[in-house]
């Protein structure tokens, strides 16, 4: 069973769908640590409601941003983790972590990536009166949002479709999708091949996840 780590900024929904995902036994892994750089993220409250040991790491405690990482790396490196989740973890990081952990670590991002990568992906989508909005789960490296691609959760963006709307469909794909994901990784039926930066899928995979249609 994999140990798993989750790095969270805010109200942690995906965190707690994560938890009980394992609950359930929908993932081969547990989640052995929850790391904040917010020490009033919402998603610690999550984190202790179901006994998960805690850790912030406050990024406003360093002066410079290569303190923070370092300190965040030693906290890692001890714990021997197989898996790095970012769910909503809103800080970019250094090379010193993205490259030590290239291939533990995921994040979930708002978007059909390599559109909008960054902040306010919603608001960007209906903007620009896109057809279809989703999210991205990708393995994270130096550059922002732009690791090699696991799987992404795609849904039709309707004409009644508000900004609270469309957020609200989205967490929807997001709680459904990111587990799933999870468990294969778990299964080590996907995995990066770090050489060639290749996402590779088991033959065990009844499809390749690349993209799921979601009818929200």
């Amino acid at each position: 069973m994999k140990k798993i780590a989750v790095m969270i900024s805010g109200s942690g929904s995906n965190l707690e769908a994560i938890v009980k995902a394992c609950h359930e036994k929908n993932i081969y892994g547990e989640i052995v640590y929850v790391i904040s750089n917010n020490p009033d993220a919402y998603g610690i409250e999550r984190a202790k409601k179901y006994n998960i040991p805690v850790k912030v790491i406050d990024h406003k405690s360093y002066t410079d941003r290569n303190d923070f990482d370092d300190a965040l790396k030693e906290f890692l490196d001890n714990l021997e983790i197989d898996l790095i989740i970012l769910a909503g973890f809103m800080r970019i990081l250094g090379k010193n972590i993205t490259e030590k952990f290239y291939g533990k670590m995921i994040n979930l991002h708002p978007s059909l990536l390599p559109l909008y990568p960054g902040l306010n992906t919603h608001t960007q989508a209906l903007n620009n009166k896109d057809d279809y909005h989703g999210i991205s789960i990708h393995f994270v490296s130096a550059e922002l949002d732009a690791g090699p691609l696991i799987a992404q959760g795609k849904i039709p963006v309707k004409a009644d479709d508000g900004l609270e709307k469309l957020v609200s469909k989205i967490h929807k794909v997001e709680h459904d999708l990111l587990p799933k994901v999870i468990n294969e990784l778990c299964m080590n039926n996907i995995y990066l091949n770090c050489e060639t930066n290749k996402v590779m899928y088991s033959d065990n995979l009844d499809s390749k996840m690349s993209v799921t249609y979601f009818n929200y």
